[in-house]
């Protein structure tokens, strides 16, 4: 087995090869001025790669991603793994419009066709409720970081409420308060544009009470802020998170610290500062298990979406 990553996603690959006792090699990018890429990779290559890294700012990474997979087959490789932690275009599950692209579909297509399994972690799923219906690759696995969270917060802090941003989360934020053994609630959220939201939190007391907001993917952080900014009119304590994809656009931490959030715990799914949640015992399980003939195809029970 060899795992093949690029140098943007090197130190979590690097995880994953020490978890798996595997050989890491990074995958040679060279940008040309035009905007085309010329990729480069050992040869000759193992029967099985697995090929590692988070499709967040996704559209270069997908047509490296094509020639990486493809020159790897024609280097020897027989079984090909993709390990993207975060899996993109998996919001896109319907058209909303005449003439939208179904992405979800098409990249998920796209993805199946080149690689034989594909393992995300808490994959956008909401009008699909399996990878396997998004990314027909023969084994789609998806993993939830949710036990992993709540093991995390239990050993960072004593006590305190986890409140999830909206009635879907609620499955996802309940497996975590089981791992960490607290109380946890849900709020409700109407969202009227990409930075516009209404938040109305669960009637609750949470006076001098700590607070874990936690959820699956944060964008903008304008969810999270307006919550916590509520949080801290009900007389909440002290107010922190804990995310799986930290997608942050620009000024999302600061708006979130503005607001009231003391500490962004992340995993390591997307490289960040607070990345401190390590997925690499998570994946490097799935790996071993995707090379046995009685691979699940979905283990995404635990995730709302």
């Amino acid at each position: 087995m060899l795992i093949l990553t690029y140098s943007d996603y090197a130190a979590p690959a690097r995880a994953l090869a020490q978890a798996l006792a595997a050989p890491l090699a990074l995958v040679q990018v060279h940008r040309f001025p035009d905007g085309e890429c010329k990729v480069q990779l050992p040869a000759p290559c193992p029967g099985t790669v697995v090929v590692c890294r988070s499709l967040d700012h996704p559209d270069a990474k997908l047509i490296e991603l094509l020639l990486t997979a493809r020159t790897a087959r024609a280097l020897g490789a027989k079984q090909l793994i993709l390990v993207a932690p975060y899996l993109c275009y998996m919001r896109q599950d319907m058209a909303f419009a005449p003439g939208e692209a179904v992405s979800q579909r098409i990249v998920g297509e796209f993805l199946a066709g080149l690689f034989d399994t594909v393992i995300a972690v808490d994959p956008h799923l909401h009008r699909v409720h399996e990878l396997k219906d998004a990314v027909p690759a023969t084994h789609a696995i998806a993993l939830s970081a949710a036990p992993l969270m709540g093991l995390f917060l239990r050993a960072r802090l004593a006590d305190a409420i986890l409140l999830g941003p909206d009635e879907e989360s609620a499955q996802w934020v309940q497996t975590v308060a089981q791992q960490a053994g607290w109380d946890f609630a849900v709020a409700r959220k109407t969202r009227s544009g990409d930075r516009r939201v209404a938040i109305q939190l669960p009637d609750i007391a949470f006076r001098k009470r700590n607070i874990v907001l936690v959820d699956d993917m944060v964008s903008t952080g304008h969810t999270l802020a307006q919550t916590a900014r509520q949080l801290k009119a009900a007389g909440a304590r002290h107010i922190y998170s804990a995310i799986t994809h930290a997608l942050f656009s620009h000024q999302a931490s600061r708006l979130m610290r503005d607001a009231g959030i003391e500490t962004l715990w992340c995993s390591d799914s997307i490289v960040h500062a607070c990345g401190e949640i390590h997925l690499a015992p998570l994946l490097a399980e799935a790996v071993a298990a995707s090379m046995s003939p009685a691979t699940p195809r979905d283990n995404s029970k635990s995730s709302p979406h």
